[in-house]
């Protein structure tokens, strides 16, 4: 298997950060892979918010909730000195990672069994189920 790009989603949780610390392993010493580290902030749907906030807002609302994403998964990988790219989108978290490692030639999704979600946690995370269901490429789940 030839990996070129290893996809790490991370939401801030504990378990989202032991797939950064897998991922990191798999990379330390090697810079031909390269390291995405992705956040997803679901779109906020609601007509009423968007009626009463303006779009820029919106946009700063999910940029800031995005950087408190990633900020635990960069500070490990700041610390570790492996190169890295971190990025934050927004739409349907499970389909928006399924396309970014697409878009980015990830061989590789790296992700935790459970996030944030209130429901998410009971068993195997829902998002982690429906990225394993949409992949093209080989996902590892770290507990």
């Amino acid at each position: 298997m030839n990996i070129n790009a290893i996809l790490v989603p991370v939401d801030g949780s504990a378990s989202s950060l032991h797939a950064v610390e897998f991922a990191l392993q798999a990379v330390r010493g090697r810079d031909d892979i390269a390291l995405h580290v992705l956040t997803v902030q679901a779109p906020i749907i609601s007509g009423n918010v968007r009626r009463f906030i303006s779009a820029e807002t919106i946009a700063d609302y999910y940029q800031d909730e995005g950087r408190q994403a990633l900020q635990a998964a960069k500070t490990v990988l700041d610390e570790s000195g492996v190169a890295y790219q971190a990025h934050i989108q927004v739409g349907p978290i499970a389909e928006t990672i399924h396309r970014f490692a697409g878009e980015h030639g990830c061989g590789l999704i790296v992700m935790g069994t459970r996030g944030l979600g209130s429901v998410t946690g009971l068993l195997m995370g829902s998002v982690a189920t429906k990225v394993l269901s949409l992949a093209d490429v080989p996902v590892t789940l770290v507990k």
